[in-house]
């Protein structure tokens, strides 16, 4: 078994660690902040002070993916989850009636609950497992490093990293992994250890987002099952993210370059413009009480970094989870998923001589295979956001057929587990939507509608000027 050194506190690096102990390793986590998640959920999530995790108060979305995970692996997480007051959703829970259930449909349940419950979830857990070490306020300042040689006996010498720093001294470990985030330098300890640089690829995704928390009445357990979270036209969007304890979040999102942003930080702005799409009105109609001012986050990018390049690995002995290999623009809710996934990867093969070339080849090989199609699929769906929000014009070719498949799912059950089975990652699009049925029911759709446009809703342009103007 390993002894695993985790850098990093959020949620990659607590599933990390406690994945790994589970496993019959031990493990060693470090963190910045001087304090753990606790089970004070409002006074965490509102009044804890976090610079370095700004997604930290936004809405997450736990999809299907993440859901299993906690659920097969970490039970006791889960268990925690739901008694803390997440709720659990299941999409076909839309029709009036649910469809009969076809295998695959246990995929398809969102956990709905602030990022804080799962953090807390998870940091409770760790506390209890005897093999994990937690070292909050240590943070990781540089990394230990050895020669490395190639496991093929003519490959050119490289650099193993055996350990890391901290102020308080050095730690050895057998695997070193990073879930520190896109904001966590480890491209600078790599430069510093004599490394050649990642493999980066990032796109922009030109898109604003700002959020604001109410709470729903006492005695108000659930808000509308309708109208759909997340609507959008030509320049701005709205969505609704349920959460728990009657918590919800309302968020707008438009362009980077919308002259109208900055207006949308003040609350009574914020408020008009939420209203003025279905899902802000359906659920600020119910006389929720707010709970923050605007939250906004901005300058997001779609981010995939490798360890490996057209060489070969660029360090052994350490390996990336979560944000620090892909970080994923939130339209999509994949990244807690994407995370977990690679944080079970590592718990799962720690033992496999992790501080080979063979071990790093592996971990890139197998996130590409797993997690990179679903960043490319990000990638795809944000361009086509961002540029109709740049451009204001609306979905045409294309995107009608693909506004088409969404909005028939709306009327149809087998269409909309098509589409949920991609949003819960549970099937990729190019399998999900190229099945002859789905595409013989959309068609169908399409032919009793010959007018057919895609139904953008909320405001036009001169209305929301006017909403947003001071």
């Amino acid at each position: 078994m390993a002894h695993v050194l985790v850098i990093g506190g959020g949620i990659g690096g607590l599933a990390t660690a406690l994945l790994a102990a589970r496993r019959g390793h031990t493990a060693e986590l470090f963190e910045r902040d001087t304090r753990a998640p606790g089970s004070a959920l409002d006074r965490d999530f509102f009044g804890w002070r976090r610079p370095t995790v700004p997604q930290a108060v936004q809405p997450h979305a736990l999809l299907g993916a993440a859901r299993n995970v906690l659920r097969d692996e970490l039970p006791d997480v889960y268990g925690e989850m739901l008694r803390l007051g997440a709720r659990e959703r299941h999409e076909l829970d839309w029709f009036e009636v649910r469809p009969p259930e076809l295998p695959g449909d246990e995929d398809l349940v969102m956990l709905q609950a602030r990022r804080i419950v799962l953090e807390s979830a998870l940091a409770t857990a760790l506390r209890a497992e005897p093999a994990a070490v937690l070292r909050h306020g240590e943070p990781v300042s540089g990394l230990t490093t050895a020669p490395q040689s190639g496991d093929d006996p003519g490959a050119a010498a490289g650099i193993r990293v055996t350990g890391v720093t901290t102020e308080a001294g050095s730690y050895e470990g057998d695997l070193v992994v990073d879930a520190g985030g896109r904001r966590g330098g480890i491209e600078r300890r790599l430069g510093a250890a004599g490394c050649r640089p990642p493999v980066v690829e990032r796109h922009r995704t030109g898109l604003a987002y700002f959020c604001r928390w109410y709470r729903l009445p006492a005695g108000m357990d659930e808000g509308p099952r309708r109208p759909w979270a997340v609507t959008g036209g030509a320049f701005a969007g709205c969505a609704v993210f349920p959460a728990d304890n009657r918590v919800f979040a309302v968020t707008l999102f438009v362009h980077t370059a919308d002259t109208t942003r900055s207006a949308l930080r003040d609350p009574a702005v914020f408020e008009r413009a939420a209203r003025s799409f279905p899902p802000g009105e359906a659920w600020l109609a119910l006389g929720a009480e707010p709970l923050s001012g605007v939250l906004a986050t901005a300058s997001l990018d779609n981010r995939w970094s490798a360890l490996v390049d057209e060489r070969g690995p660029v360090v052994t002995g350490l390996v990336p989870v979560g944000d620090s290999i892909t970080h994923t623009n939130p339209t999509l809710g994949q990244g807690t998923s994407l995370t977990l996934w690679a944080a079970r990867r590592v718990a799962r093969t720690a033992h496999m001589e992790p501080g080979s070339e063979r071990f790093a080849v592996a971990h890139h090989e197998w996130a590409v295979r797993t997690l990179k199609p679903w960043f490319d699929f990000q990638v795809v769906a944000d361009a086509a956001i961002g540029e109709r929000f740049a451009t204001r014009a609306g979905r045409t070719g294309t995107a009608r057929e693909v506004a088409a498949l969404f909005d028939c799912a709306l009327e149809d059950p087998d269409v909309m587990r098509a589409r949920a089975r991609v949003r819960h990652l549970a099937e990729p699009p190019e399998r999900a939507y190229a099945d002859p049925e789905i595409r013989a029911r959309v068609a169908r759709w399409l032919a009793a509608r010959p007018e057919y446009e895609p139904n953008e809703v909320g405001p036009d342009r001169e209305e929301w000027e006017k909403l947003t103007a001071g």
